[in-house]
């Protein structure tokens, strides 16, 4: 009688972990992907020299990893064209 009280206990706890668990992996509190810049929000973060271009100098992160591949006429600057017809960084899922 006993041992079969253990079991049901030992089940209903594993069952309970289980279901716990596998809501916090479902949790809608993950952070919401945002929205990539927009071209006057980069200029007012990142254009030190006013011009309302943005330098290869003046860019920061993943924009001046990548500057040469987004920079489509090899200008040495930026336009909003030109960020819009940039590839598209792959998320992790």
């Amino acid at each position: 009688m006993m041992n079969k009280v253990c079991r049901t206990v030992v089940f209903v706890f594993g069952v309970s972990l289980f279901m716990v668990n596998s809501s916090f992996g479902q949790s809608g509190n993950r952070p919401e992907r945002k929205e990539p810049p927009t071209f006057e929000e980069l200029l007012k973060k990142m254009d030190a020299d006013e011009d309302g271009q943005l330098s290869a100098k003046e860019v920061k992160g993943p924009l001046k990893e990548h500057f040469s591949k987004i920079d489509a006429n090899e200008d040495g600057f930026l336009t909003e064209k030109e960020l819009e017809e940039a590839p598209k960084p792959k998320h992790k899922n």
